[in-house]
């Protein structure tokens, strides 16, 4: 039956709780935190106060090792002597009576008297581990007295009881409880009346149906919290951690990832239970039956906005997090005849209820049934497995597949977003997956892989998800700022080049748009970032980034040599730079016809082959000469599956097993191999990708015996959006000192091209039409797809901004689009440009010095973009 809706009365006062774990109760100025707190919320809001306490960090870790040695009286003693010296101690630093815990202690030390210890009963457990709580919110109290505040201890097992449930074993009664959540007016008027405003109560434990104390389990103090708020219809239950709400992915492992600002119960619910650890899921169920909202607030940062979650909440499609749970078990049950067998499944699954395991994710084909066990308190801490499998292999062979983890896609409305999750899917494609569910509310999808994958895999996954739309991170009723910005708050980059000469930049745009501007002062800065890393023998810049004749001269003078896929590239390289020698050029074609590797060799500069179809049939270009050859180590990494240019599917590099072959031919045809080169993509910012590939090219270059370099080619990440952690020079330098020390026979050679140039370009546009379609804001431009094919190619992000309005405050979300007669001509999504924005307006597209004026087309018959420089 569900709850009734919160109680109201004209005498009836509001509440509001608070939960605070383990940290924030082991330290003194938390527990000033949560006295200011507590009378802010009074003073303010002209409410009572119930705040929901933990025990100390690492205390319950400490009760749960006493109930597992329980058969150690020894053993036992000395942990609970540690205990209670550990409180004593705290209650001294707070400056609190000694006296004021004395009842509590004599009581923790009697369990380890207790006749029940010996056999380490189920009730004398929970006894053991509910003194934590205990412990702590006595100290709170006492504490928050000697501040001044009136503050009552209120006994959580007075109001929280616990029920049983069907299928629920006699273990999961005691030891991980449910409990009522459904409050009347008399209940509410009891509670009332039973302490004063300000109160302090204990999460995690509750009255057992026989009197006795039952226990909550992981997350407990949570679920107390929510079981409060529904019983006694608070105006909200605020969750007070160590971070500001719920991300878009766990912070820690994903800088990138964004406040989630506001969500619905169902979102939430879907976070929380697929791995993210801010909140327990079993919380969420009880404010949402008694529609009371949960906050959740950062107790470092006691005035920041977190993450509020109630039924008012924007139902925006798209995914709002990814998240992932490690230490998942599978087990895989198989047998021929389970196929259109009735009641085989009955059979299997009777089997799980029967140890209390409960099921998660479920995949199953004609012969095939796996499922996903989740690790619960009672999988870790027993040998339920083993027992599972015994009784299953009566029936089907089982294997066992573990460790796992399970990374998921949480959002509404997921199966319409499979269309942008391309990306995604490729990115799963490359790794070994186990098992795809797809939930049937269409709030999540996951993907079961090895755990050790799931770390790595998530900063790209969520990073493919901001690119292609699928995680609208520019919906600010939604997403917030990211962890980075939070954590770091004076970490925002230094003003661009055009931010601090904005007035040239305006007279740039005054003599025509589109433009491309280039700053060479910023080419020579991050050439000599490049410069300075001492393992690097020579460095290259890729000509296809950007062939404008002074980025040429800029980097020929700052010592680069230049690399060059075509014909072309060569002949205008040579024409801005004819004195340059062959030795400083490399050149790398794609599927080259004989014409231009016969001009290349002609003028001298370094070749690259990566198949052996040139030495086989025009032997006589190489007879005598030296040649490079390009390696696929098997896998690509990128911004964009189209940037990624290693692994099977891409067309450049010669795989590593036809290694043999190649080095066949070109003795054949006389050629002496003396490289060797890899570049697997671009924008990528893991410094290890180098280490990587490099030791794999050394470990070929050893059977080859002529090999004097190894080119470990470019792909350093750019940083497109400001909010963005810039690309780590110095983990790159430290990858490739440490690969170089590790065979310093071969000279190391590297050729960025992107990084040197991407920064150092804008484009400039001049806004043509500002208009409204059905409440969708759209900002034109004279200038698009053909101007910068980037976005409509890669869905590539860039900065755009109004620079006629550099100082006008953020408008409604915009699309800004181009004048080209295609539905991908939009530079753009969800821009907040000011709302003042008109005809005639100058916009910037920041970071376009890459990719920008080389890939331009006159597509629709339209004028390529301008170049200028800026030299100063």
């Amino acid at each position: 039956m569900s709850p009734a809706p919160p109680v109201a009365g004209a005498d009836a006062p509001d509440w509001i709780v608070l939960k605070f774990g383990g940290t924030s109760v082991s330290r003194r100025h938390r527990w000033d935190t949560i006295g200011r707190l507590m009378k802010r919320r009074a003073d303010e809001e002209h409410v009572r106060v119930l705040v929901v306490v933990s025990a100390l960090s690492g205390v319950t870790n400490e009760l749960q090792a006493i109930c597992d040695g329980h058969a150690d009286p020894a053993g036992t003693h000395a942990r609970i002597g540690a205990l209670v010296h550990r409180h004593e101690d705290f209650a001294g630093e707070l400056g609190v009576d000694p006296g004021a815990l004395t009842e509590r202690l004599a009581a923790l030390i009697m369990l380890g008297d207790d006749p029940r210890a010996a056999a380490g009963t189920l009730d004398w457990q929970a006894e053991v581990m509910a003194q934590g709580e205990l412990l702590s919110s006595t100290l709170g109290v006492a504490y928050l007295r000697t501040q001044g505040l009136d503050v009552g201890w209120t006994d959580s097992r007075e109001w929280i009881h616990a029920r049983p449930m069907p299928n629920q074993n006699e273990w999961s009664k005691r030891l991980s409880a449910s409990c009522d959540y459904t409050g009347d007016a008399g209940l509410r008027r009891r509670f009332d009346a039973a302490g004063p405003a300000l109160r302090i109560a204990q999460g995690f434990i509750a009255r057992a149906p026989d009197g006795g104390t039952a226990i909550l389990g992981r997350g407990g103090s949570d679920t107390s919290a929510a079981y409060f708020g529904a019983l006694i219809g608070a105006r909200r239950v605020e969750i007070w951690t160590d971070v500001p709400g719920m991300f878009s992915a766990n912070p820690r492992a994903v800088p990138d990832a964004r406040l989630l600002s506001r969500l619905d119960y169902e979102e939430a619910q879907e976070i929380a239970t697929t791995g993210a650890k801010v909140l327990h899921p079993r919380c969420i169920h009880p404010c949402r039956e008694a529609r009371v909202p949960i906050w959740i607030r950062d107790t470092e940062r006691p005035d920041m906005a977190g993450t509020v979650i109630d039924s008012s909440a924007a139902t925006l499609p798209g995914v709002k997090a990814i998240s992932s749970r490690r230490g998942i078990v599978l087990v895989s049950m198989e047998t021929i005849g389970m196929w259109q067998q009735v009641g085989f499944l009955s059979d299997v699954f009777e089997r799980f209820k029967a140890h209390g395991l409960s099921i998660d994710l479920i995949g199953s084909s004609e012969a095939n049934v796996t499922v996903s066990l989740d690790p619960s308190d009672n999988l870790v801490n027993t040998n339920v497995l083993d027992a599972l499998c015994a009784d299953l292999a009566q029936v089907c062979r089982v294997k066992v597949i573990a460790p796992c983890a399970a990374i998921t896609l949480v959002g509404r409305g997921m199966r319409s977003l499979l269309h942008k999750l391309s990306d995604v899917w490729a990115e799963f494609g490359r790794e070994r997956v186990h098992l795809i569910s797809q939930s049937s509310n269409d709030l999540n999808l996951t993907f079961v892989v090895d755990e050790g994958l799931a770390e790595g895999m998530l900063p790209r996954l969520h990073a493919l998800l901001a690119h292609s739309g699928a995680m609208p991170v520019t919906e600010a009723a939604v997403f917030g700022p990211s962890w980075r910005r939070i954590d770091r708050p004076d970490s925002r980059r230094a003003p661009l080049w055009w931010e601090s000469d904005r007035a040239r930049v305006l007279k740039a745009a005054a003599a025509g748009t589109p433009r491309y501007l280039y700053h060479l002062p910023t080419v020579r800065a991050r050439a000599r970032e490049i410069a300075g890393l001492s393992a690097v023998d020579r460095r290259f810049y890729a000509l296809k980034a950007n062939a404008h004749p002074a980025v040429l001269r800029t980097l020929e003078a700052e010592g680069f040599g230049f690399e060059c896929v075509s014909k072309a590239e060569l002949e205008h390289l040579y024409t801005v730079l004819p004195a340059l020698a062959p030795d400083r050029v490399l050149f790398t074609p794609s599927f080259a016809p004989r014409a231009e590797l016969a001009a290349a060799m002609a003028r001298g500069v370094h070749v690259t082959l990566d198949s052996t179809y040139p030495l086989a049939r025009w032997p006589e270009l190489f007879r005598g000469r030296e040649v490079v050859l390009r390696v696929d180590p098997g896998f690509g990494q990128g911004h964009h599956e189209k940037v990624r240019t290693g692994g099977k599917t891409a067309k450049f590099g010669l795989a590593e097993s036809a290694v043999p072959d190649f080095v066949a031919a070109a003795r054949a045809a006389g050629a002496r191999i003396a490289g060797l080169h890899a570049h697997i993509g671009s924008g990528i910012h893991d410094a290890g990708h180098w280490r990587t590939v490099y030791a794999q090219l050394a470990s070929l270059a050893e059977g080859i015996g002529s090999i004097g370099f190894i080119d470990v080619g470019g792909g350093l990440g750019v940083s497109y959006d400001p909010d963005a952690e810039p690309f780590d020079m110095a983990a790159y330098g430290a990858a490739l000192a440490e690969v170089k020390a590790a065979w310093p026979q071969y000279a190391l050679w590297v050729e960025p091209g992107r990084y040197l140039v991407a920064e150092a370009g804008a484009l400039l546009l001049t806004v043509t039409q500002a208009v409204d379609k059905q409440g969708l804001r759209r900002i034109g431009a004279d200038g698009g797809m053909n101007a910068l094919m980037r976005p409509a190619l890669y869905n590539a992000w860039h900065e755009i901004v109004n620079l006629t309005r550099l100082d006008d405050p953020p408008g409604e979300p915009a699309e800004v689009v181009g004048p080209v007669c295609e539905s991908s001509d939009v530079l753009g999504r969800q821009r907040r440009l000011p709302d003042a924005t008109a005809e005639g307006d100058v916009l910037l597209v920041g970071h376009a010095g890459a990719y920008g004026a080389v890939m331009a087309n006159r597509y629709n018959l339209r004028e390529l973009p301008q170049e200028d420089v800026i030299d100063d």
